[in-house]
């Protein structure tokens, strides 16, 4: 009986040391600590893939613009400012519409380009200064003046004649210059009806000063696109159609508009305008 009570303790002892083991060996097993290292791997991961994606975006710029040096202006067709030209002056019923393609609208202010002038449409929303006895007012080319308009001819609207001379006079003669105006409006951009990215027409509206040129980007390269009679610039194979285009005047100065999407009728507006001549 007294050597029962060692191996008592004896066996009591082992049973401790057995379920001390146990016990300091659950803390390095529990399946929870390398997850919560990994768990903050994975939070801090997230937490800089959101502070990344929570940054606004930078806003997208529908337009820029690139300037080139301005020496008189070299783009200029038959019409250049500073340069007087002689003719007569006639009137007719105008909305703002006709030959140019341009939508009607309120101002009154507006003539009709003879022939030789308007120049394949080149003269489309040319502002010109027309003076008559002592009068002065300026007009914007919406409409084309077909034979027998002479060179040097404008037909104006009735009202801008009618400010000039009274109607009854019927032609009187003229001196007009191309100007480049005050405007509180920036150029939109308009693509024709039917216009995809198979084919398209382009058109530039509310321009300062005469448009001479439009390219648009196809394949990393700038294209120059031909000017139809009508005031529209046709991508005949698509080329370019809803991509980036750049518009030029007369003076030399060129507009990039980013990218817009083709939306036949749609006026797209942008942020820019024509710098005027001079500045």
């Amino acid at each position: 009986m007294r050597r029962t009570r060692p191996l008592l303790f004896v066996l009591l002892a082992l049973l401790v040391a057995v379920v001390g083991v146990v016990v300091l060996r659950d803390p390095q097993s529990v399946a929870g600590t390398p997850v919560a290292g990994q768990s903050a791997a994975t939070t801090q991961a997230t937490t800089t893939t959101a502070a990344t994606t929570s940054v606004p975006s930078p806003t997208t710029t529908t337009t820029t613009t690139t300037t080139t040096t301005r020496a008189g202006a070299p783009l200029a067709g038959k019409i250049k400012p500073g340069e007087p030209r002689q003719g007569v002056a006639t009137f007719y019923d105008s909305d703002g519409g006709g030959a140019c393609s341009y939508d009607p609208g309120p101002d009154p202010l507006t003539a009709a380009m003879n022939v030789a002038d308007y120049e394949n449409s080149a003269a489309c929303g040319a502002h010109v200064r027309v003076q008559a006895g002592g009068k002065t007012i300026t007009v914007r080319i919406t409409n084309l003046c077909p034979a027998p308009c002479r060179p040097g001819q404008l037909d104006l609207s009735a009202e801008a004649f009618a400010q000039l001379a009274p109607p009854v006079k019927g032609e009187i003669p003229i001196t007009w210059t191309l100007v480049s105006p005050d405007t509180s409006k920036t150029i939109a951009i308009r693509y024709k009806t039917g216009s995809s990215q198979y084919w398209c027409g382009i058109q530039v509206l509310d321009h300062r000063n005469p448009v001479a040129r439009l390219e648009v980007q196809a394949g990393g390269q700038w294209r120059q696109l031909k000017r139809a009679e009508y005031n529209y610039f046709l991508s005949e194979n698509g080329a370019g159609c809803g991509g980036t285009v750049a518009v030029t005047d007369v003076y030399g100065e060129r507009l990039v508009v980013n990218a817009l999407p083709v939306r036949p009728d749609a006026v797209q507006p942008t942020n820019l305008q024509f710098a005027r001549a001079g500045e």
